[in-house]
């Protein structure tokens, strides 16, 4: 049984296959898309409301946009661990956010379906819970880019600390978990001075 630990990239390894892929090995874009797009998959299902999920399914945009991401490398600078996921994030943020402006140009769609569950959400929870996603995102930017990577290596992709301390080349699991509190704090306060601002 393969645990998550076990499919965790190697730093040198995802450089190495980076660097053949750029160079054209179809293999080396093969095996960069199986380690990325399952757990960008995971991470972006909960991005696109459920409306939108039918229109634009978050499987085909997380495979799509790594596929493009990962043949126009010409611009991404590998700065060791973590790097890559981070830059393949990033581009997965922007096509969902393509997504939401393409359909909020086109509307809603026209029709209710009655046979759709109820998530039990009322505009407001709603419209509260999209908020917080973007002071989430806003604190998050704002945040180094090793402390930004812990706290999403940890909340997002749910990742140990064994594996964030090797992500960030941490020397223990303890050093990274100290990390992740540290930019967790950060990112805290970044979203508590985003409320008053």
């Amino acid at each position: 049984m393969t645990t998550q630990a076990d499919s965790a990239p190697e730093p040198d390894d995802t450089s190495d296959l980076l660097d053949r892929a750029r160079a054209g090995d179809a293999e080396a874009l093969s095996q960069l898309l199986e380690r990325h797009v399952p757990i960008l998959r995971r991470w972006a299902s909960g991005r696109l409301p459920r409306w939108a999920r039918d229109i634009a399914d978050t499987t085909d945009i997380v495979h799509d946009t790594v596929v493009v991401t990962l043949k126009h490398l010409d611009g991404f600078e590998n700065r060791g661990g973590g790097a890559l996921g981070a830059y393949l994030r990033q581009a997965v943020m922007n096509r969902i956010r393509n997504e939401f402006r393409k359909l909020a140009a086109r509307g809603a769609p026209g029709t209710l379906d009655s046979g759709m569950p109820d998530d039990g959400s009322s505009p407001l929870e709603t419209a509260l819970a999209n908020e917080t996603l973007e002071k989430y995102e806003r604190g998050l930017a704002k945040l180094k880019p090793e402390e930004r990577e812990a706290v999403v290596s940890r909340l997002e992709f749910g990742l140990s600390y064994a594996e964030i301390a090797e992500a960030l080349g941490k020397p223990s699991a303890n050093a990274a978990r100290m990390t992740v509190v540290r930019a967790l704090a950060r990112l805290a306060e970044e979203m508590r001075l985003a409320k008053r601002g």
